[in-house]
């Protein structure tokens, strides 16, 4: 059952979106923690250790700015890490329906720089509140910041797009945020983890500027994609400059090809279909994307690229 899982996760981080990969990392990061929290507490004769919250502040983002100096990267990290279950249910569940709404109308390509920039605006806004106002907070973690970035893109992105909302119905996707907005301001007034809705308001601040910015030609995703792009592009040669020169990716794929066809007669129906049915998926990748793929053909293709 164990491998089984482990197979489903790693093909739907392999071939799925970015949220679902985001997902899958949140997710994973939860059950770690908890693992290692329940280890040291079965460990310590049922007394939780302080090296836990050690472990758990060296992740998270602080209101400290020595911390911050000397942990530079909590102002990312803090984004994926959750203690309770509620904490993370709840953001996934956003990220799932609003960050679906995101990718669809501006692209797969744009979710993973507005989860890292909104995390980057609700660390800062979680700082600055902390400091100036005095109210306590110490550290924070989760993706509520993210999240929130995603939320309010989505809702002006489209506005009367319709969601349908359990025991209410359809609710157009504005009165949404609204409502979510409405609630983080009223959480800070009564001083409810009042970091925590500060870095909410960082995040849908960016969202709203995101979008705006797209809108008016500028691309804020832009220079992180271009980043990832020339790392993706240096291990790429990396990579080809260990092969031999005369067998390159794609020569090696139309060897294969060409093998197959001189080998017809002994093939039968059922490996003849089996190879259309790849060429098929092959050449609706090149022409539409990854993307375009149904679910069954994403599957079809995982279990041929095992072969």
């Amino acid at each position: 059952m164990l491998k089984s899982i482990w197979e489903d996760l790693k093909r739907e981080y392999n071939f799925g979106n970015m949220i679902s990969r985001l997902m899958i990392i949140n997710v994973s990061v939860f059950v770690i923690l908890n693992l290692v929290k329940i280890i040291l507490y079965a460990s310590n004769g049922g007394q939780i250790p302080e090296v836990y919250n050690d472990i758990l502040y060296f992740f998270c983002m602080s209101s400290d700015w020595r911390h911050i100096l000397t942990h530079p990267w909590v102002i990312i990290t803090y984004a994926f890490v959750h203690e309770s279950f509620w904490h993370i249910l709840w953001n996934m569940l956003f990220l799932y329906w609003f960050g679906r709404i995101v990718g669809d109308f501006i692209g797969n390509h744009r979710v993973l720089p507005i989860y890292f920039l909104g995390a980057i605006t609700g660390a800062v806004m979680f700082y600055l509140s902390a400091n100036l106002l005095n109210y306590g907070g110490d550290f924070m973690l989760g993706a509520s910041g993210s999240v929130m970035a995603f939320v309010v893109a989505a809702g002006v992105l489209s506005p009367d797009y319709i969601m349908r909302l359990i025991l209410i119905g359809d609710v157009k996707l504005k009165y949404i945020v609204a409502v979510l907005v409405l609630l983080d301001l009223i959480s800070i007034a009564n001083s409810s983890n009042t970091g925590g809705h500060f870095a909410h308001i960082g995040g849908a601040i960016f969202g709203w500027v995101f979008v705006a910015s797209l809108r008016n030609g500028t691309d804020l995703a832009s220079p992180m994609n271009s980043f990832a792009q020339w790392v993706n592009n240096l291990f790429r040669r990396k990579q080809k400059s260990r092969m031999p020169a005369h067998r390159s990716p794609l020569v090696v794929i139309k060897h294969r090809n060409e093998s197959r066809k001189s080998q017809t007669a002994e093939q039968s129906p059922i490996d003849d279909d089996y190879q259309l049915k790849l060429d098929a998926i092959l050449e609706k990748i090149k022409e539409k994307g990854y993307e375009s793929l149904s679910d069954v053909e994403k599957d079809f293709l995982y279990r041929a690229s095992k072969k």
